[in-house]
């Protein structure tokens, strides 16, 4: 029998109100013994908490129980929600720890519990860290949806039709001289492998915007030393975040601040000047600030007005950035607040900003959050946002394609191929179950009547 697991699921103490959660086998049995008597099922009540063992009051608290399995575990569960002092908490968590086979919960253990339970897939359970860990309105958005079941939803329903198109390659193989099995199964299995193909196809390229969404576009600042990036940083951050001065080489590892702009999250990334560089500790500064520029959404590179030192708007770049990041130039240290200049298609090119000057930040922040919104297009529609979900689409994909594009090979290797797409799926929401074959060939076909 599993162990009765307790935790502290509220903030920190103190606080106005404290939650602690059990849940277990032993639920009940413990809820009853605080308390006298367990309440109906989803209904709260005020009760005194009791210590079992001395028979003194522990606190006064609003009780919950929800019996399994319509519980968030699945199991039987309670909820005290005591007032939050730290002596009120440390001693009722005292006595929970007193109950036998009754235990504190591991990180995380109440949603495996639901995990395990079948209450989640593994896809809600990211989707709940994600809202969690939401710092922007689209993040939570986005997180709620996931979280609500849609994209565990979008990928079972592909993965059902992968498992009928196996189903009825199999009953072609095995049942042909079934009445049930209708003709040229395998020619139709085929054409539906290869829609879905294209569907799973266009989703993971859709997908792009759900990663950045999650993750936050990165955008960095590069330009040579005393270019004024530091100072931009903290003009855009609102606070001293790096450190400024009129020496050369001041920022030598990577400094980041994270923005909201408009409900996108973007992180500003400061990084060391580009230059030929004297020592160790700023040629590592220099790597790294080339390594994030290759990770970058978005460079913005610094430098000074026409006619200063560090004015070219290309030198000191590597031509390998310019050719894989879109740039913007930012002339810093301006106090002339020009248009931006623009290509054809109304790319901005170059944004001229001073940190003396309101208006050019104010123009910079807007730039960026257009830029965060046409890169980042939020859809209705669910979206993969992890690299996790990623690496088994593109599995499935492969898997897809070989069952699609191989129509040379005998249709067993075929199958094969279906078998592994439809078990990539089952990997992002954790549910792979062999016997459902079974259950489709059985219920479509009715053999065995």
């Amino acid at each position: 029998m599993a162990d009765t697991i307790f935790a502290l699921s509220s903030g920190a103490v103190p606080s106005g109100v404290a939650v602690v959660r059990v849940s277990g086998p032993k639920t009940k049995e413990i809820v009853e013994a605080l308390c006298g008597r367990a309440p109906v099922p989803r209904q709260a009540v005020v009760s005194k908490l009791r210590d079992p063992e001395f028979k003194e009051t522990i606190d006064e608290a609003i009780v919950l129980f929800f019996k399994g399995p319509a519980s968030f575990t699945g199991e039987d569960v309670a909820e005290f929600q005591c007032h939050g002092g730290r002596a009120v908490v440390s001693k009722l968590l005292s006595v929970l720890g007193q109950f036998e086979d009754c235990r504190p919960a591991d990180p995380g253990e109440f949603t495996r519990r639901a995990f395990d339970g079948g209450r989640m897939d593994l896809t809600e359970v990211e989707g709940l860290g994600d809202l969690i860990a939401a710092e922007t309105e689209s993040q939570r958005k986005q997180a709620v949806r996931q979280m609500g079941g849609a994209l565990g939803e979008l990928y079972e329903d592909w993965r059902k039709r992968l498992i009928h198109m196996r189903a009825m390659i199999e009953a072609d193989f095995d049942f042909a001289d079934e009445e049930d099995v209708p003709g040229s199964v395998a020619d139709q299995v085929w054409l539906e492998a290869s829609s879905l193909h294209a569907e799973i196809g266009d989703h993971l390229e859709r997908s792009k915007s759900g990663e950045r969404l999650r993750s936050g576009l990165q955008v960095v600042l590069m330009g040579a030393p005393n270019a004024g990036k530091s100072s931009l940083l903290n003009a855009i951050a609102g606070r001293d975040v790096a450190i400024v001065t009129e020496e050369a080489g001041t920022t030598r590892d990577v400094i980041e601040v994270h923005l909201d702009l408009a409900g996108y999250p973007v992180t500003l990334v400061d990084t060391a000047g580009l230059r030929q560089a004297e020592g160790l500790i700023e040629r590592e500064g220099i790597r790294r600030a080339e390594a994030r520029g290759h990770e970058a959404d978005l460079i913005l590179w610094a430098v000074e007005p026409d006619g200063a030192e560090n004015s070219d708007t290309s030198s000191g770049l590597p031509e390998e950035l310019r050719s894989k990041v879109p740039v913007w130039t930012v002339r810093t240290k301006s106090d002339l607040v020009t248009p931006p200049k623009q290509d054809s298609s109304g790319t901005i090119q170059e944004i001229a900003s001073s940190t003396k000057n309101v208006e050019g930040i104010e123009q910079l922040f807007s730039a960026l959050t257009r830029f965060a919104a046409e890169t980042i297009s939020l859809s209705e529609t669910p979206l993969a946002t992890r690299a996790r979900h990623r690496h088994y689409l593109v599995e499935c994909l492969t898997g897809l394609g070989g069952a699609v594009n191989s129509d040379h090979l005998p249709t067993e290797l075929r199958a094969e191929d279906l078998r592994r797409a439809a078990d990539a799926l089952g990997r992002i929401t954790g549910r792979i179950d062999v016997e459902d074959l079974l259950d489709v060939i059985f219920r479509d076909f009715c053999i065995g009547k």
